[in-house]
């Protein structure tokens, strides 16, 4: 007995993508009623992101494109000039000729409603490009030279731009400025020694740093063995528990604690903590590890060490060999998550970029430093990342084994897209310094600062404890002023 045909449903592919030709029509009509007034309508559609992309019919994006070049140039907008236009840009027959212009007028019977057309136009807009980035991504599945970490990565990414879109453009500049102003009072507040952006939790390195900003790139750079982890991590402590590196109250932060993720691509979750513990309670490790130290003198300052520590709100990922699309995806869902307000990174040259991986060294890096710069753009906090300097410093034969901006390892591109470059060197290490005597001694060059003053900064450390320290030698910063220690421009 033959089977009885059923009707199915169309193919995807063959169903029509969301529209509203109407709607289309209703806001080429609106700006065209209301450009002669006070073009309120073109404005309205740039506060909600409307673009000629954002329309279907070929034929309403190209005239939406012609009234934006229009309105950009400064051109009166009307129907008359408008045929003009698109007939020198031999446009008009592409539109529908002067017919399509007049009915487009006469549809519209009034500019008051233009603000609903808009609104649908958007959502029809974004309901295509959330078809467009799922159907991209099903392609990117079948593809089998990727891994998958990096294809959620990547489509991650494409539906939160989708989402940034949603949300409309940026900051006006009336805001900004607005905003900008706030920010400052609060600063005039605040009063002398004040800082811009979160507290590093060390006096001599916020007074020329001014804390740190978001959106800002921090590369910490040192050879190995100079203590830049140990840095970092005290900088994530303080910044995560609120309190300076000694435990008081940061100035202007009103003991404020701020989440903090810290990607380990080197040392282990535990291994942090373990270092993080013995500094914070003043053990040195390596005498718990080999049994030099009575445990009943130290557990007391072990357990309120744990205790403040454990409410610390910071989250480490320790994945080792992380690809840089990946971390950023993880960042994402991080900020998203536990509002963190700092990312720490250790250390940029154990990032990996699949994409860019059989294109050289120089070249992945150079990718690497580009995406943990966008990152910081995008979550909008400071991102801290640590990265190797090569054996220059070793090699020139100053005695004094100074690392220069140009020491960074593997690429150029590093201090190009990093807005402040600390250089953390021990004269302890270098038998030629002059302060090779002073075993506490450890100095922070600030080599590139896009918003502030450069110039060295003197810390002590400790290094039983693996922790850092204000120097009490390091002076006046009058001399931030002077013309070399300016920022760039």
């Amino acid at each position: 007995m033959p089977r009885k045909a059923t009707s199915s449903p169309a193919a995807p592919s063959l169903r029509t993508p969301p529209h509203s030709a109407e709607a289309e029509r209703g806001v080429l009509g609106s700006i065209l009623l209301d450009a002669a007034c006070d073009s309120r309508v073109l404005d309205l559609c740039t506060e909600n992101g409307i673009t000629p992309d954002s329309f279907f019919a070929p034929a309403n994006r190209l005239l939406f494109e012609t009234l934006i070049e229009m309105s950009h140039a400064g051109l009166t907008i009307d129907p008359l000039t408008l045929n003009e236009r698109l007939r020198a840009l031999n446009r008009l027959d592409s539109i529908g000729g002067t017919a399509m212009i007049q009915a487009l007028i006469d549809e519209t019977p009034t500019a008051a409603h233009a603000e609903y057309y808009i609104n649908i136009v958007r959502q029809k807009h974004l309901l295509r490009s959330v078809i467009a980035c799922s159907r991209d991504a099903e392609r990117r599945c079948f593809d089998e030279a990727v891994s998958a970490d990096l294809v959620l990565g990547e489509v991650e990414q494409k539906f939160l731009s989708i989402a940034d879109r949603r949300d409309g453009a940026g900051l006006t500049w009336p805001q900004a400025i607005t905003n900008t102003m706030g920010h400052i009072d609060r600063l005039f507040s605040l009063g002398p020694g004040a800082v811009a952006g979160l507290p590093t939790g060390f006096a001599n390195l916020d007074r020329k740093l001014k804390g740190l900003r978001n959106g800002e790139m921090i590369v910490l750079a040192a050879r190995p063995s100079m203590g830049k982890t140990s840095l970092a991590m005290n900088i994530a402590e303080c910044v995560a528990l609120g309190k300076d590196i000694y435990g008081r109250p940061m100035k202007g932060d009103r003991n404020t604690p701020h989440p903090v993720a810290v990607f380990s691509l080197e040392m282990s979750t535990e291994s942090l903590a373990m270092r993080m513990l013995c500094g914070f309670a003043g053990v040195p490790g390596f005498q718990i590890d080999q049994g030099l130290i009575n445990p009943k003198k130290i557990n007391q300052q072990l357990t309120r060490a744990a205790s403040d520590l454990a409410k610390a709100p910071i989250y480490v990922d320790d994945s080792g060999g992380l690809d840089v699309m990946d971390m950023r995806a993880r960042a994402r869902r991080m900020k998203k998550r536990y509002k963190i307000e700092l990312v720490v990174i250790d250390y940029l040259q154990l990032c990996n970029c699949r994409e860019f991986a059989k294109q050289g060294r120089q070249i992945e890096t150079s990718q690497i430093s580009g995406q943990i710069k966008a990152m910081a753009k995008e979550l909008n906090l400071p991102v801290i990342v640590l990265s190797q300097l090569s054996r220059a410093p070793e090699q020139r034969g100053d005695k004094t084994n100074r690392p220069k901006l140009s020491d960074l390892r593997d690429s150029g591109a590093i201090e190009q897209d990093a807005d402040v470059v600390l250089l953390l060197r021990r004269p302890c290490k270098a038998p030629g310094d002059p302060d090779f005597d002073d075993k506490r001694l450890a100095i922070i060059d600030v080599a590139k600062h896009r918003n502030g003053p450069t110039g060295e900064v003197r810390l002590d450390f400790d290094d039983s404890l693996t922790r850092f320290g204000d120097r009490t030698d390091q002076g006046s910063d009058t001399d931030d002023l002077s013309p070399d220690a300016l920022p760039e421009s």
